[in-house]
């Protein structure tokens, strides 16, 4: 059983739900990723999304966009990621951690090449933004040769057809896009999310997660009842840009806000 799936399942037999943060690997800095991972968890991360930065992230919204701008500018590479995810793991043996973003670093780095790599640092998975299930299919055996989990997303707008096409992929979990447009975009609509979610779970067993939308722990806690995680990222990214230079308050602000989260989405127990 993978760590995602073990973690899952831990939560679920807990009677809990999973907060999965997401930060851009190398922003503000290459050296503050790893202990901002470290000091997540602390605050009650149970998953880690960790984003590769690329010159053109077509999905993200501005926030997320500039987090990719300051890492690139510090010349974070995916090889660089994946040696934090290394440097995580020495010290942390069991909190998952998923790669998420473009196809281009990866198909330059080679497929092979990347699972072996990824596995051998400590990734657990990762979730490609522009690769659909139908050009999926040698990302999809080449990870799974290597225990890598492919996360998928689903939109608003994913037909029953399309939510059958991630079922036959996907592995890990699937990730919920509850808005229309890009990260940080949007009004959460609370019913919407819940009768699509009731949708997804008729075609896929695999936990579901919530996130672009989720600003602060009311929000947080309302998107807990009704799926198996919530993932936060905007938000996050935010106070990162807005601490920038101040690396020590910048760790301490992320660390509280998803304090406050996780006692939301924990119905006010400590997490």
């Amino acid at each position: 059983m993978s760590r995602i799936a073990q973690r899952f399942a831990a939560l679920r037999a807990q009677g809990r739900k999973a907060l999965i943060p997401f930060v851009t690997a190398g922003d503000p800095s290459r050296e503050l990723t790893v202990p901002l991972m470290h000091r997540m968890v602390a605050a009650g991360a149970d998953l880690i999304e960790l984003g590769v930065p690329f010159s053109d992230p077509i999905a993200d919204g501005p926030v997320i966009q500039r987090a990719s701008e300051r890492a690139l500018a510090h010349h974070t590479s995916l090889g660089d990621v994946l040696e934090m995810v290394r440097r995580f793991r020495s010290e942390d043996p069991d909190t998952p951690v998923v790669l998420m973003g473009y196809l281009n670093p990866i198909e330059v780095m080679g497929y092979q090449v990347f699972a072996d790599r990824a596995l051998e640092a400590g990734v657990d998975g990762a979730l490609v933004v522009d690769v659909p299930p139908e050009e999926s299919h040698d990302l999809v055996a080449t990870l799974r040769q290597s225990a890598l989990d492919l996360v998928y997303l689903l939109a608003p707008t994913s037909t029953e057809a399309r939510i059958g096409k991630i079922a036959e992929v996907a592995s890990g979990f699937v990730y919920y896009v509850s808005v229309k447009g890009v990260t940080g975009a949007g009004h959460l609509d609370l019913a919407s999310v819940e009768a699509k979610l009731a949708e997804i779970r008729r075609r896929i067993s695999l936990p579901v997660g919530v996130g672009f939308g989720i600003k602060d722990a009311a929000t947080a806690a309302s998107v807990a009842a009704l799926a198996d995680a919530v993932i936060v990222g905007s938000a996050i990214v935010g106070r990162i840009e807005a601490l920038a230079d101040a690396p020590e308050r910048l760790l301490e602000a992320v660390a509280a806000f998803l304090g406050e989260l996780r006692a939301a989405i924990d119905g006010g127990r400590q997490g």
